[in-house]
């Protein structure tokens, strides 16, 4: 027999070295010790180089992606059925979906997509159906109790505040940011003073309890306390724009804004002077207010503190630290001496004078964003509003939690309730304005069209309950302040 040459011999061995490290991971239906107990000992006594320990985990790890790879198969057998009856469910709309051109990759994903569109359809058209009864509910009774009456425009810029006269006459104020605020007729829309004493934006006005006296925050770190004299002119009948528009809802642009440029401002009386400058704080005049009987005035500022000041002397007689960041507001008690402050720092504070010898603070901690303003209502409860989209409703006896709370879908600016009525008005930045009441129960919400409402952000609300025409106002950044007629018993009836 011919001898093998040494090149022959070299390649043979390699070939089978080669053989004999493969490895095969074969499907069977066979037992677990059999399917993982053969190719053990098919390879154990196979010679290996790698350590024992190591070898056997391998054959361990490889049985267990064989018996994942198993399971996969059984469950896609599963979803392959499934797939079946919501075919002939989803049959009648066209969605159809063919199993047998989907790879096992594919088969849990697509089955999974298909549950999900179908229960999302029929959530869908459940929603639909009941929305659209209630949306329709809903849009009909704001219609119908909430009319607009008067839009007061002669702004040159966006109005951060709002506010009615408690004296005869009962007047309307506004301040906005280009640096006036101006006193109006609330039948007539018409300019009757305005005040340009400041040298920066004006971002509040509160008027006298008892006096023709106004009290104004500015971005100049001042507050100014001014005097005015009006005398009304003659109402005029009023237009009904109850039927302006059919439309709730529609999406307005810059271009849809009236032209605001003309001051209309310029032909009333102008009042220059301050009665009282109060300057004591470091930073921007966020807010001010006066306390009940009207002898002292509180005011907030971004430079983290709010301070309380004589009226009559303009001198500071209590500095308010504690908050960690910038004020928002500020709002005094109508019958007793108490002041809440709110901040950015996620929190508001209650500070009680009633004692002269003790003035006590409670911090009050619930929303996670900047609190935007915190209102006394009638009795023991404060009703604070947040960048976080709620409103919180307090008890003043028990601070830990609120009573009840208002999910929104907005940040929400400057709030107020209407007392008699404990009604809420929650302006929004997203140009809203909504009404609920003191338990949450949303009432009404203020129309809104291509022409009439707000176009901008709402930054501010204010009730006026006993004036005849309007009882609700509204301003924002879209350089108007609104007159709204709310009927408030036909809301309370839908209720």
């Amino acid at each position: 027999m011919p001898t093998e040459s040494a090149s022959c011999s070299t390649a043979r061995q390699a070939k089978q070295k080669r053989k004999s490290h493969s490895l095969s991971i074969r499907r069977t239906n066979s037992s677990e010790q059999e399917r993982t107990g053969l190719p053990r000992d098919m390879l154990e006594g196979q010679d290996s180089k790698l350590p024992s320990s190591v070898r056997s985990t391998l054959l361990e790890l490889f049985g267990q992606i064989e018996r994942e790879f198993e399971n996969l198969y059984i469950e896609n057998l599963e979803l392959r059925r499934e797939i079946d009856t919501l075919n002939e469910r989803l049959a009648a709309e066209g969605q159809a979906i063919d199993g047998a051109e989907l790879s096992k990759g594919q088969l849990k994903t697509k089955a999974s997509h298909s549950t999900s569109q179908l229960s999302q359809k029929l959530k869908t058209t459940y929603k639909a159906s009941t929305s659209k009864i209630v949306s329709s509910f809903k849009t009909t009774t704001s219609r119908a109790a909430c009319q607009l009456v008067k839009e007061y425009i002669g702004h040159r810029d966006g109005i951060w505040d709002v506010s009615v006269a408690r004296t005869q006459p009962v007047v309307l104020g506004t301040a906005s940011a280009d640096h006036t605020a101006l006193l109006w007729s609330i039948e007539m829309g018409k300019c009757l003073v305005k005040y340009a004493g400041h040298v920066g934006s004006v971002n509040s006005i509160k008027f006298h309890p008892s006096e023709q006296l106004a009290l104004t925050a500015s971005g100049d770190q001042t507050a100014h306390i001014w005097r005015y004299a009006v005398q009304l002119p003659t109402p005029q009948p009023v237009a009904d724009t109850s039927q302006i528009s059919g439309e709730d809802e529609v999406e307005c642009s810059d271009k849809d804004e009236p032209d605001l440029d003309g001051d209309v401002s310029s032909d009333c009386p102008t009042i220059r002077v301050p009665l009282t400058s109060l300057k004591s704080h470091q930073g921007v005049v966020i807010a001010a207010d006066w306390l009940v009987g009207g002898k002292q005035a509180v005011t907030a500022s971004w430079d983290r503190t709010a301070n309380l000041y004589d009226v009559e002397t303009s001198e500071l007689v209590h500095s308010l630290t504690g908050h960690d960041q910038e004020l928002t507001h500020c709002c005094t008690h109508p019958t007793q001496r108490l002041v809440v402050t709110s901040s950015r720092d996620t929190t508001f504070r209650l500070w009680d004078f009633r004692d002269p010898s003790i003035h006590s603070v409670n911090v009050f901690q619930g929303h996670t964003d900047t609190v935007t303003s915190a209102v006394f209502t009638v009795g023991d409860n404060v009703v604070s509003g947040s960048d976080d989209r709620t409103v919180k409703v307090w008890d003043l006896k028990n601070m830990r939690s609120p009573i009840a709370t208002i999910r929104t879908d907005s940040a929400i600016n400057r709030i107020n309730v209407c007392v008699g009525q404990k009604i809420i008005a929650l302006p929004h930045d997203n140009r809203q304005v909504r009404l609920f009441d003191m338990s949450g129960v949303r009432l009404a919400r203020l129309p809104r069209s291509s022409r009439q409402g707000h176009r901008r952000m709402v930054c501010c609300s204010a009730w006026s309950e006993d004036h005849p025409v309007c009882n609700l106002f509204t301003c924002g950044f879209d350089r108007q302040a609104i007159g709204w007629n709310i009927n408030i018993p036909a809301l309370l009836q839908e209720k």
